[in-house]
């Protein structure tokens, strides 16, 4: 019987947690690592799942501004930096991970004394600034399963006119969605409008597609700026 799944290398949501326990009958835990370091296992979250303790033993973790390269106190959010200890093939100093977390200052219940880290769900070089205001793939992942109930395919394609940034948000429906009488689909993406209005306070487009659209994959690309081209060619 599956008691206990270890799930890492994309962020995954609590509703998808839930979702996993109550399906599978079992208990779903976060891990973090990076395969520069050693993969799976810098840090886990135990029994109460407060947060991922880092393996101090292997690790000495730090969060910095991102921008200025200052280590912040605990319970600030910034850039996390590991320096390993144990590592002697390919060690590493102030290795900065480009993953967005904060450490917590406090003590977890289940008594063990490595420090805890924040869930990581956004990334440095994953930010979207979107006429000043800063962004992640990761806060429309959240407003689309909230909306369909899971994570449909998604795209953000980001352009410029007239020296204002617009987004339209891209997203893939499924063969019986995209069925659907076009009342349905017009209050489908009238409703995106209005959450992304309501919870990142922009108004972008939204475009239906049809399944098999975008592409698959873990590791696909989530953000199509076409700024840059712009940008490129004007130089």
């Amino acid at each position: 019987v599956l008691k206990t799944g270890l799930f890492g290398a994309e962020p995954w949501s609590e509703k998808l947690r839930t979702k996993l326990e109550e399906n599978l009958q079992m208990k779903a835990f976060d891990n973090y690592g990076l395969t520069e370091i050693m993969g799976p296992g810098v840090s886990y979250e135990c029994e109460h799942k407060s947060g991922l303790h880092i393996s101090e033993d292997h690790f000495i973790p730090e969060i910095i501004d991102p921008e200025t390269g200052d280590v912040l106190p605990p319970g600030q959010k910034g850039e996390l930096v590991l320096t390993t200890l144990t590592k002697e093939g390919f060690p590493l100093i102030r290795y900065r991970t480009g993953d967005l977390t904060t450490i917590y200052p406090d003590n977890c219940k289940c008594g063990r004394s490595f420090v805890r880290m924040a869930r990581v769900f956004e990334r440095i070089d994953d930010m979207i600034i979107l006429n000043g205001q800063n962004l992640f793939p990761s806060q429309f992942e959240q407003l689309l399963t909230d909306i369909f109930g899971h994570l449909p395919g998604f795209q953000l394609v980001i352009d410029r006119r007239e020296d204002v940034d617009e987004l339209e948000i891209q997203v893939e429906l499924s063969g019986e969605l995209f069925s659907d009488e076009m009342k349905k689909l017009n209050e489908l993406r009238e409703e995106i409008i209005f959450e992304t209005k309501r919870r990142l306070d922009i108004v972008p487009k939204v475009k239906l597609v049809e399944p098999e659209t975008i592409k698959k994959g873990m590791k696909r690309k989530k953000v199509t700026d076409l700024r840059e081209n712009k940008n490129n060619s004007q130089t």
